[in-house]
């Protein structure tokens, strides 16, 4: 018998020779017999259905989940189960999405592709990115991209994490920084403590005129507070994550006045297959090793 049992969705996916590789063409993950499956891949994009098929697996040891964010994941983590994250799998895709997002957000990419929608030419100065104060709360490995991206630009970056690690500003002391940024960028995990982080209180500590670009987690922002906030003009945003989400297609934040939306694509590029298999193969090689892996949210008792 092998020593490990791997289930990802690639079928051609470099294993161990020790190991025993399965996928959707060996063993559907919806009908198949998972239990002899000790490490699991979730396919990508799969949401809870694929976090459900654990509970068919008596025998797992290791959970990969492809995902930057294990927050969905945590429920699912019995005794025994290691849970790791996709660290480093999407950190050129979300940072690029963000300054993406930011960029269009201030010089008006929607209105000129509703413009466009109606044939019509409307000339406009809008904010650059240039010359703006620009706080990054979560300052890990997509935040630190986020900054990188940024340094081609003429822009203050304000770092934030929740330690104050490494010249950082502990996220305690984010009130007194607020009123000074011009762009707010939100990428931490979601916890206890960051639920809710942006609340109606914290949201009006915003610079007027400033923009929220969250491409974290939708519930670190209060829904209703950041639409009652939009829609008073004083802020905007730039959101690839909504709470709920979906976003219900009556859902009052659709119609915000100053919202871009999309529908979380952050780390769902041509960039993503590459990386994810080339981490999952180094985890793969550090098991077989007998190493301790990466990316450890839980340790297996």
């Amino acid at each position: 018998m092998s020593e490990h049992v791997i289930w990802t969705q690639w079928d051609d996916l470099n294993v161990p020779s020790k190991f025993k590789r399965l996928s959707p063409a060996t063993t559907p993950a919806e009908g198949g017999d998972l239990s002899e499956i000790t490490f699991y891949v979730p396919w990508y994009m799969g949401g809870r259905p694929a976090l459900e098929l654990t509970k068919q697996m008596p025998n797992l040891k290791v959970l990969q989940v492809p995902n930057a964010g294990y927050d969905d994941a945590i429920e699912y983590i019995r005794p025994g189960i290691t849970l790791c994250n996709g660290k480093s799998i999407h950190d050129d895709s979300t940072a690029e999405l963000a300054v993406g997002l930011a960029i269009a957000s201030l010089r008006g990419f929607p209105d000129f592709i509703r413009n466009q929608d109606k044939s019509e030419w409307v000339h406009v100065r809008n904010k650059s990115i240039n010359d703006r104060k620009i706080g990054i709360i979560g300052f890990g490995s997509i935040g630190t991209t986020v900054a990188k991206m940024l340094a081609g630009f003429a822009v203050e970056i304000v770092p934030f994490t929740q330690s104050g690690r490494d010249n950082t500003i502990p996220i305690s002391d984010l009130d007194k920084h607020l009123p000074s940024l011009d762009v707010v960028i939100l990428i931490l995990p979601l916890t206890k403590e960051s639920k809710h982080l942006f609340d109606a209180k914290r949201l009006s500590l915003m610079k007027d005129g400033a923009l929220l670009v969250n491409v974290a987690r939708g519930p670190i922002v209060e829904t209703d507070a950041l639409v009652k906030e939009l829609n008073s003009g004083r802020i905007t945003a730039a959101l690839d994550v909504t709470d709920p989400e979906p976003l219900p297609k009556e859902h009052p934040l659709w119609k915000a006045k100053g919202v871009l939306i999309s529908p979380h694509v952050g780390g769902n590029t041509t960039a993503f297959e590459r990386r994810a298999r080339r981490l999952i193969e180094s985890q793969l090689n550090l098991l077989a090793e007998g190493k301790p892996l990466n990316n450890i949210i839980v340790a297996g008792n």
